[in-house]
This record gives C-alpha cells, sequence and structure tokens, in this order.
C-alpha cells in the first residue's frame, strides 16, 4: 500500500529534484512523504494485531481510526496539491497515480460497505457485541427506600402521598415525531464514519489500479522498479480484495516474464529493487495454489512458455524457474 520502500525512495528523490523549481511541490512530497513512512508501521501493526485480536477490542479500533485518518489526509494533499502539477514527469506521474489507487486501497480493507478483507473494521455481529462490551456500562441504580418506587405496580403499599400530575414532571410534553428515543447501538463502522463516509471504494479503487497500470506500461519499461511497485501492489489487491485469485496469479506472472524480456540498463540500486520485487511476484505467482500447485523436484524443468493458454483447467501452471544473481541479462 502506500507505504513500499520503493515508493518511499521515489517520493524522497522526486522532492529533492523539484525543490529548486517548486517548493510547494517538493513540500507536498516531502509530507506525503513522512506520512507514508507512518503509515507502513501502523499496517505492520494492524496486522499482527488482527491476528491476536480477531474480536478488535479498543485499541485494535484507535489503530484503524489512526489508519484511516492517515491515509484520508494523504489522499487530500495528493488529489489536491501534487496530481495537478505532475506536469510531463513521468516518474512523477505514475508515482502519483500510484498513491492514490494505494490510499484507497487502505480505505476498502479497512472502511469497505460491505466488507471484502478480515482487516476490515469489526465486520460480525459477534466482533460488534465484543468491541461495544469494551464501552463503560452505568450502574443499576440502587434503591435506598427513600423514594416512592413507581416502576413497577407489584406490592405496590397504600400512601397518604399524592401521585404527581403528568404536567407537574417537567413540563408539557414534546410534539409528535420529536420523542425522545434511545441512541443507536455502538458500532465500530458508525464510529470511523465521522473520518470517512461508509461506502464501497472498491469499484474506484480498482479503476485507480487500471490507470496506474496503463501509465505506468506506457511510460516505463519493463523493469523499472516503480512500474514493478504498481503491478505488485496490484496483484495483491485483486487477491485480497477483489478475490480473484487467478486474474492476480496471471499479473504477477506476465510481470515477471515482461521483466526478463526487458533489455533498458539500471543502477544499481533500482536493480536490487527489482530483484526483490519479482521475488515479491514470484511468491504471488503461487498464492493459493496448495502443495499441489508446486512442482515436483523430479520432474525435468520445463522451457519458459509466454503464450500460455489462458483457458487452461490446470490450476498448476508451470513457472519458468528463477536466474541467480549474476545471470547474463539481469532483470
Amino acid at each position: 500500500m502506500a507505504s513500499s520502500e520503493v515508493d518511499q525512495k521515489f517520493l524522497g528523490r522526486l522532492a529533492k529534484m523539484v525543490e529548486p523549481t517548486n517548493a510547494l511541490l517538493a513540500s507536498m512530497l516531502f509530507k506525503i512523504l513522512g506520512l507514508s513512512i507512518n503509515v507502513a508501521g501502523q499496517l505492520v501493526k494492524a496486522k499482527k494485531a488482527r491476528r491476536l485480536d480477531t474480536p478488535r477490542s479498543a485499541q485494535s479500533l484507535e489503530l484503524y481510526f489512526h489508519i484511516i485518518w492517515l491515509s484520508r489526509e494523504g489522499l487530500v494533499m495528493l488529489e489536491q496539491y501534487v496530481l495537478p502539477m505532475v506536469g510531463d514527469n513521468a516518474e512523477l506521474r505514475v508515482l502519483a497515480y500510484k498513491l492514490r489507487a494505494s490510499f484507497y486501497h487502505i480505505f476498502v480493507q479497512f472502511h469497505n460497505n460491505p466488507p471484502v478483507s478480515p482487516l476490515g473494521i469489526a465486520t460480525t455481529p459477534e466482533a460488534a457485541a465484543a468491541a461495544a462490551a469494551t464501552m463503560p456500562q452505568v450502574a443499576p441504580r440502587v434503591d435506598k427506600g427513600k423514594g416512592v418506587d413507581r416502576g413497577d405496580g407489584a406490592g405496590f403499599a397504600r400512601t397518604s402521598v399524592q401521585p404527581t400530575h403528568p404536567i407537574e414532571q417537567g413540563g408539557p410534553a414534546p410534539p409528535p415525531g420529536f420523542e425522545s428515543q434511545a441512541p443507536p447501538p455502538f458500532t465500530p463502522e458508525a464510529a470511523a464514519a465521522f473520518l470517512l463516509p461508509y461506502v464501497d471504494y472498491l469499484p474506484t479503487a480498482h479503476q485507480y489500479f487500471r490507470e496506474a497500470c496503463v501509465l505506468a506500461d506506457t511510460l516505463l519499461w519493463g523493469s523499472h522498479s516503480l512500474r514493478l511497485s504498481v503491478k505488485t501492489e496490484y496483484a495483491a489487491f485483486l487477491y485480497e480484495c477483489v478475490h480473484d485469485q487467478e486474474g492476480s496469479r496471471k499479473l504477477a506472472r506476465d510481470t515477471i516474464a515482461e521483466v526478463y524480456e526487458a533489455s533498458e540498463g539500471m543502477d544499481d540500486d533500482m536493480f536490487n529493487d527489482a530483484c526483490e520485487l519479482v521475488t515479491v511476484l514470484g511468491k504471488m505467482m503461487k498464492r493459493g495454489l496448495g502443495a499441489g500447485g508446486s512442482r515436483s523436484g523430479g520432474r525435468p524443468s520445463p522451457s519458459v512458455t509466454l503464450g500460455t493458454s489462458q483457458g487452461a483447467e490446470s490450476s498448476a501452471t508451470v513457472v519458468p524457474p528463477m536466474p541467480p544473481v549474476g545471470m547474463e541479462n539481469p532483470i
């Protein structure tokens, strides 16, 4: 999401590059960089808390609210100050479009209606009940025998005290339609709605990822680390939010094939980033296949075939072996 190390490197590099000519744009890029680093730590904590705290305690909800707030502020800065000023800088334009999709990716994961990710704020009645249990409860009033109990007619004793007239109990009754109503039950979704509307962000996020991918394919070469960052998060989005597992694996497989076909040069830093992202894409290519999706060690390694039929019935897709670091055609 809006927190990968590749994105942070390009944010700092591009902010430094445009600072002499556009101080406002550089300032916003630096702010988004700091926010991105903060979000990265919060997301790691949220994923760990999700595994340990299924019903979502008050501390977990506070963490989720913080993530939603940071993402909302980052999106506001991006749409108001960065996107209108990207100009013809190819890397900055791709990065801005990718960050916009990344912020919506966070909204889909944590605050989507209907929920599509297990990371979302309490989505089940059990989780909502557990979250409500953490709210302070009002203790019942203890009757010390000093007043007249009119709550129950059973066992009512005769008394000389005259009953109070309804008009004397606090003024006239409210007009029709304005009677006092019990407050709605506490739900984490309603509590987070003051930060961000509780709507369906999935179609918007999907559209923004498509736009970022098209832009990256048009402006950047196949082994560019920023292009690989866009494709890596899009593959994760397809798998975790859209639940298109085969589409996610195909995107990862096609991206790796495009990397090996690229012939453009790169520096050592970009080469290392590309190697790490290709490794992640290789894992995504096998994600969800289980033990049956891995090739046995006794079978010979087949040659790389890029023209694999998309309508094949078999789920065990042949994966080209990963070349060593000292390969002749690096990335």
